[in-house]
């Protein structure tokens, strides 16, 4: 079957665009910050530069501006003579010790005299001016670098989920691990169903979203992720998979979309991976192959047979047959 378009894609990108916000737009700059966080790193990295190459010319034009007005580039600088900063000469030079400030690092050749009020002004203005530069872009850089969004990339969903029997119950499951030692604390799965419906009303639904149960009643939603785990969804006369067979499921259209949250154990933040399923990635009448091996002393996991299935005996009816 031809692969169709999804709400959500297996990397968990969610394929939705918004477009005509008109004067909603202007939102986006009323939260500044967070929108310069939301961007890509190229444009980050563009802004970043940008202004601290403006803010540099902006600033050493008016320590240049000062001594033009004060003449002191056109006067010689003596022993005898007190200018507004000491050894600017040129543009250049003002360039130089306005960077020497700004960075603290005072060679100590350029310096600022006490016999000039407007220039002890600006100095102020400029060390208020850089702590405000440098808190907002440094600390968007590193909440940008902080995210947790490559720590999902280590959590693994399997590429299938399956429908077979399990305790004598017809269940949905999937798979899902963990590829790193450090632990997901307090890890939670949940499922939704997206699907076009009709109320009775007659109103068309083309996203409807249904809860899929997988142990909310049980605490089975809560993960111990420290192994591959097979997250189960029972297909019981509550779910709408009620009337789901082995033949109807080739003629359904229909998304799970499967969202697992937990709190990263070195950084405490927290990391959110998703993935989809759609109608054609659900193998009716097979089972995972184990990937758990007890080595000597320690349990060892084989993800080389992480997505493997096997076909099991199943009836092809539905629940409610």
């Amino acid at each position: 079957r031809r692969e169709r378009q999804r709400f959500v894609d297996k990397n968990g990108r969610c394929n939705v665009q918004h477009g005509n916000l008109g004067g909603e737009s202007s939102r986006y700059l009323s939260d500044f910050f967070t929108t310069l966080v939301d961007l890509k790193w190229r444009w980050n990295l563009l802004i970043f530069l940008l202004t601290y190459t403006v803010a540099w010319l902006v600033m050493a034009s008016m320590w240049w501006g000062i001594a033009y007005l004060r003449g002191d580039l056109q006067q010689a600088h003596g022993d005898s003579y007190s200018a507004c900063v000491a050894n600017v000469y040129n543009f250049p030079s003002a360039f130089l010790f306005f960077v020497e400030t700004e960075a603290t690092i005072g060679y100590g050749h350029r310096y600022i005299t006490e016999r000039c009020p407007e220039g002890i002004v600006l100095f102020l203005f400029q060390s208020l001016l850089g702590s405000v530069v440098d808190a907002f872009l440094i600390g968007c850089m590193f909440i940008k670098m902080s995210q947790p969004k490559k720590r999902a990339e280590t959590l693994m969903f399997s590429r299938a989920a399956v429908i077979s029997q399990r305790d004598a119950k017809l269940c949905l499951m999937f798979r899902v691990g963990n590829l790193r030692n450090s632990h997901m604390v307090s890890a939670q799965i949940r499922c939704k169903l997206i699907k076009s419906r009709q109320t009775p009303e007659g109103e068309f639904l083309p996203l409807d979203q249904c809860e899929l149960d997988v142990g909310f009643g049980t605490g089975a939603d809560q993960l111990f992720l420290v192994s591959p785990l097979t997250i189960c969804h029972e297909i019981n006369s509550e779910s709408p998979f009620f009337c789901l067979s082995q033949r109807s499921l080739r003629s359904e259209q229909f998304e799970i979309v499967v969202i697992l949250e937990g709190i990263v154990e070195t950084t405490g933040m927290t990391c959110q991976a998703r993935t989809s399923y759609t109608e054609d990635e659900v193998l009716w009448g097979h089972r995972f192959l184990p990937v758990m091996s007890l080595e000597d002393g320690f349990f060892r996991v084989d993800y080389s047979q992480f997505h493997a299935t096997f076909e099991v005996p199943t009836p092809p009816y539905s629940v409610k047959e």
